[in-house]
């Protein structure tokens, strides 16, 4: 028996109820960092979400596995992307503006 196999006696809507969570997550922080004008962070959660909705699309028949984690992987990566070339901004822009001023 491969190993986590027993995942697979899981229902479905189990998997659904995960995806939507973290779908909610992604977009609850897309939209308080867009509100706050962080537009990088806010698109990368934004993508986020979106890719949780791909995922959901394979539990919901409407697609094939490799098909539908396929995209939400290249959802998933630019996402990420987004937000640590974000974090890395606001983490660095104090430091630029007190070396300007120096």
């Amino acid at each position: 028996m491969p190993f986590g196999s027993f995942i697979n006696a899981l229902p479905p809507a189990f998997f659904l109820i995960v995806h939507l969570a973290a779908f909610a997550a992604g977009a609850f922080f897309a939209y308080r960092t867009l509100s706050a004008d962080t537009k990088l962070l806010g698109w990368g959660f934004a993508l986020y979400a979106v890719a949780e909705i791909v995922y959901m699309t394979y539990h919901l028949d409407w697609t094939v596995f490799l098909f539908a984690h396929t995209i939400a992987e290249v959802l998933d990566l630019a996402a990420f992307a987004l937000i640590f070339v974000g974090l890395g901004q606001r983490a660095l822009a104090p430091r630029e503006a007190a070396v300007s001023r120096a």
